[in-house]
């Protein structure tokens, strides 16, 4: 039986990976979030040792939950709880060859590629850029109702783009069981305050 679904997701890319307080950062995100904090080890430019090495690093704040974005590799090898694709990964059918336990997750921008994510048999959806977001600076936000539509095709939807925690009860109530971020919990300058924040707001 698996774990549940974590509620806040701690997007990471390869500047994070790089950092030098990333341990200090990590274990005072852990100490917020616990077993309902997802920790991603993304970084799309990391070669695979760069991304296996960064993966075991994260998964070292138990009871986090690891979740690897892209390489199924290294989550095999990382015994990781989840799995976040693209566009660009393996499909979602492949994946579930490799681990039936995995949380799944899809990234999708809207509810065309949302519907298809479904149907495709992702568990979970990263949804986004809900809000504006320098991470993706061309890409137009889609709005809460948008959002709301997504959510009522009825698998768990994780809210992603500009979230921080006053915005976090806003996607909870358009109907997101939860929400991900890099810069409102990686470059807070209280990462432990922000994540109870917003895991507050999305209970």
């Amino acid at each position: 039986m698996r774990a549940p679904l974590p509620r806040l997701h701690a997007i990471t890319d390869e500047r994070i990976a790089r950092r030098a307080d990333l341990p200090e950062v990590a274990r005072q995100l852990a100490a917020a979030g616990g077993a309902n904090l997802a920790l991603h080890a993304r970084g799309r430019a990391l070669s695979g040792l760069e991304h296996f090495d960064f993966a075991n690093r994260l998964a070292a704040y138990p009871p986090t939950c690891l979740f690897v974005n892209d390489r199924l590799d290294v989550a095999l090898a990382m015994h990781a709880v989840g799995v976040q694709l693209s566009s660009h990964s393996l499909p979602i059918s492949a994946a579930r060859q490799l681990d039936t336990t995995w949380w799944i997750g899809k990234s999708v921008h809207d509810l065309a590629e949302a519907d298809a994510a479904k149907a495709e048999g992702a568990d979970y959806l990263l949804v986004g850029p809900v809000y504006h977001t320098a991470t993706h600076p061309d890409r137009p936000p889609l709005g809460l109702e948008a959002l709301g539509r997504i959510a009522r095709l009825g698998i768990p939807v994780i809210a992603i783009g500009g979230i921080d925690a006053e915005r976090a009860k806003d996607v909870k109530a358009a109907g997101a069981y939860g929400a991900a971020a890099i810069r409102a919990l990686w470059e807070s300058a209280d990462p432990e305050g922000a994540a109870r924040w917003m895991l507050e707001e999305l209970q």
